[in-house]
């Protein structure tokens, strides 16, 4: 077992001592296009009008039938709806409560997701809702901090991160969605699909007044988030919950840098404030597997204040103390599922429903961006979605087109979450300082996966060749001035640790279509549009 170990431990090095090289010849190139041209300015559209949906009634479609069903109205699926209704499909939504969510996450968009929101015309939902600006992120740890600034430098003023009340931009989309008249929007509960000859043909839902409903499409999308009670019909889910946040809102207070995030690599676990209006300032404590202290009796209370409080640094200590003794703490379980779809004619998951990844980095909004910019371009060719070959060839390219985005991300956001959290390993304690030493060096160290981070640069090898170089790292400063045999033991081991961290997340998100794509026979049955996506993108550039 031993001789085994060592194999896969030299291996791991001398894969990792290539990676760095390569990394190294490949720094000043850019694996993503969004990087290469500086974004035009373009018109921002008119704010979109407002309605009330408080009492859950919706208006019904111009003209009769139905080309898609969307179950669900959050972030995915309101955005979806309007995409596909401006394309001129005719949508029909049913969300189980149309009226304003009220969540402790989803609260944070991305650079690379705002550029997503643009180019599906969706930019103005961030407006009107007091959404603060993100450029960049605060690192504390130990009493020192690391700022670390979004590369934004080739990309035009409006490009940046936006924070804001979840439910505030999921009502702003609704929103728009209602004002195309090929969109109906219904308060509902779909309790089953419809299948008829092994096709999805529908859904079967219940109003409010507890009357049953059938609805009929020859596409139907799940897009119910991540409680969703349909998915076990269209998918393998492997949900894992590595932990939970602890969520409370510092009210009237002001982080120490404005328009950024700050986060803390605390013991047992991360510690974040990020601004969600002028006023407000979201805190998220991340607690460790899935059993909390009680908050009803005042346990939890007493961990914040005994456990997280000493580790909160002094600028805003006070302020978190406050808002645990005003009380209102809600807790949410973060869930990591890979995509497993199967192959289900006539239906297609999206959203947290198919693909969930710790929200650490907050990156599952721009993974659902991304998402529908890849169907939207699929289905564009499709004038009749009753073409159900033609149809069930698209949606299979869906699942490899959206991989190297979303695989990078997800893996990016997991694999964070585990060099971050404390762990009695000091090979692990050494990955975890090298991390946030890297990141701290600053120039062309960081600024590669602050891209990676940000959205910017979803590519796959750019992300594993950082990886390791951020392990080498480490472990190079082991083996300084001098060499020794427990530095030489340690590096080794933390090398090992980095692959056992990465390797199998990578794994379940899968090898072949997060890497090679293009080995994938889906891949080429994508429509002509699709053929260069990074011209389309271009067109907002």
């Amino acid at each position: 077992m031993m001789a085994i170990d060592q194999h896969m431990l030299w291996g791991a090095f001398f894969a990792s001592l290539f990676g760095f090289v390569l990394l190294y010849s490949l720094r000043r190139r850019n694996c993503s296009s969004a990087n290469k041209k500086q974004l035009m300015k373009k018109s921002f559209p008119e704010v979109c009008a407002k309605q009330s949906f408080s009492d859950g009634e919706s208006r019904q479609l111009e003209g009769s039938g139905t080309d898609v069903i969307i179950v669900g109205a959050g972030v995915a699926g309101a955005a979806l709806a309007y995409t596909l209704g401006k394309d001129g499909r005719r949508v029909h939504v049913i969300e189980r409560d149309l009226t304003e969510p009220d969540r402790i996450v989803g609260e944070v968009l991305l650079p690379g997701g705002y550029l997503k929101l643009v180019e599906l015309g969706l930019e103005d939902c961030v407006e009107e809702i007091d959404a603060q600006w993100l450029v960049g992120y605060i690192f504390f740890k130990d009493g020192k901090h690391a700022r670390l600034p979004y590369p934004l430098e080739k990309f035009h003023s409006n490009v940046a991160g936006r924070s804001f009340h979840n439910g505030r931009f999921i009502q702003r989309m609704r929103e728009k969605a209602a004002t195309l008249p090929n969109v109906q929007l219904q308060q509902g509960t779909v309790t089953s699909l419809l299948e008829g000859n092994g096709t999805i043909k529908g859904v079967q839902y219940k109003t409010k007044d507890g009357q049953e409903h059938k609805a009929y499409a020859p596409l139907t999308i799940v897009c119910d988030g991540c409680f969703s009670n349909l998915r076990r019909s269209l998918c393998n889910p492997k949900v894992d919950v590595p932990s939970c946040f602890v969520g409370l809102i510092m009210e009237n207070s002001e982080l120490p840098f404005a328009n950024h995030a700050h986060l803390i690599v605390a013991d047992p676990s991360l510690i974040w404030f990020y601004p969600i209006s002028s006023t407000e300032v979201r805190c998220l404590v991340d607690v460790p597997g899935q059993k909390l202290p009680s908050v009803d009796n005042g346990e939890m209370a007493n961990y914040l204040k005994m456990v997280v409080g000493p580790q909160i640094p002094a600028e805003f200590k006070e302020a978190f103390i406050s808002a645990v003794d005003k009380g209102n703490i809600r807790t949410m379980p973060n869930r990591s599922m890979p995509a497993d779809p199967l192959r289900t004619p006539g239906a297609l998951l999206m959203g947290d429903a198919l693909n969930m990844r710790h929200p650490l980095t907050g990156g599952g909004m721009t993974v659902a961006l991304s998402d529908i910019v890849i169907l939207r371009d699929l289905l564009k060719p499709l004038h009749d979605l009753n073409d159900a070959s033609s149809l069930s060839k698209y949606l299979e390219s869906f699942s490899t087109l959206r991989k190297p985005v979303a695989s990078t991300i997800n893996t990016l956001a997991d694999v964070l979450y585990k060099v971050f959290s404390s762990s009695p390993d000091q090979a692990r304690k050494e990955m975890r300082q090298a991390c946030f030493d890297y990141l701290s060096l600053g120039g062309i160290f960081s600024k590669g996966l602050l891209a990676l981070l940000a959205g910017l640069n979803p590519c796959p090898l750019h992300l594993v060749l950082h990886f390791f170089a951020v392990a080498i790292y480490g472990a190079g400063r082991l083996l300084l001035p001098f060499p020794s045999p427990k530095g030489l033991w340690i590096g080794a081991r933390l090398i090992s640790s980095a692959s056992s961290i990465i390797f199998p997340i990578i794994k379940a998100e899968g090898v072949r279509q997060m890497f090679f794509p293009a080995t994938v026979s889906a891949y080429y049955r994508a429509p002509p549009v699709m053929q260069d996506v990074q011209k389309d993108v271009a067109e907002i550039k």
